[in-house]
């Protein structure tokens, strides 16, 4: 297919533990930026490479309007903060012509790979800044805006590690399935593609349900958090 779809799926590693507007708010602002910069890197990957549709689309830009997904980036991450589930989301997806990058194939592992890699250099951001900015020590009565900063560079480091580990799962259409059909060779990649593609949300949501979930995506992102840490 000449056009492919670039969606992306969140989880959130730090549930919150309970009913909180104003840490439901912070969550869902860090969400809503993460997911924007992903969906940019893909497109702006695309159009560097050649493909000028996400920009005739308007995608090459920060803006969360042009982004969002009214189920995947509004109502179910809401809706699962305030009920204390993990928070899922997605953004709308970039529309990408392969036959106008300039080299398809490798051009094609660039664009889908340019989403996780946007939410790990989130991350390390977010932990730079940690370790840069002095927190200090909270006083009754003195207003203290370095814990509320403080701990939105925590959720940015936890969710955007785990966003990079989620999308890297090899399984279409998240971006690690993408990378793996465009890294095979040309038959076989499309053999890929067309068995596992149409079965990809149902083995996703198998892997969340079982415990393949804590080996591939829990374990790692809790790994690379505490190495940046």
């Amino acid at each position: 297919m000449p056009f492919l779809r670039f969606s992306r799926v969140g989880l959130n590693l730090n549930p919150l533990p309970d009913f909180d507007f104003a840490q439901i708010f912070l969550v869902f602002i860090v969400l809503l930026f993460s997911l924007t910069v992903h969906e940019a890197a893909h497109a702006w990957t695309a159009d560097s490479l050649g493909d000028s549709t996400p920009r005739l689309q308007g995608r090459l830009s920060l803006n969360p309007l042009v982004h969002v997904d009214p189920v995947g980036t509004l109502l179910l991450p809401l809706v699962a903060m305030v009920t204390n589930l993990p928070v899922i989301g997605w953004a709308k997806p970039v529309m990408v012509n392969v036959n106008k990058l300039r080299h398809k194939r490798r051009d094609y592992v660039l664009v889908a790979a340019a989403g996780p890699a946007s939410n790990l250099l989130l991350a390390v951001v977010a932990a730079l800044l940690l370790k840069l900015i002095p927190i200090s020590p909270v006083a009754h009565g003195e207003t203290n805006i370095t814990v509320p900063i403080a701990s939105m560079l925590g959720r940015a480091l936890y969710l955007n590690v785990f966003l990079c580990v989620f999308n890297l799962i090899p399984i279409p259409p998240l971006d690690g399935g993408n990378v793996i059909g465009g890294l095979l060779p040309a038959q076989l990649g499309r053999r890929f593609d067309a068995i596992v593609r149409p079965y990809g949300f149902i083995l996703l949501l198998a892997l969340v349900l079982s415990r393949g979930f804590d080996v591939l995506i829990i374990r790692p992102s809790t790994y690379l958090v505490s190495w940046l840490q």
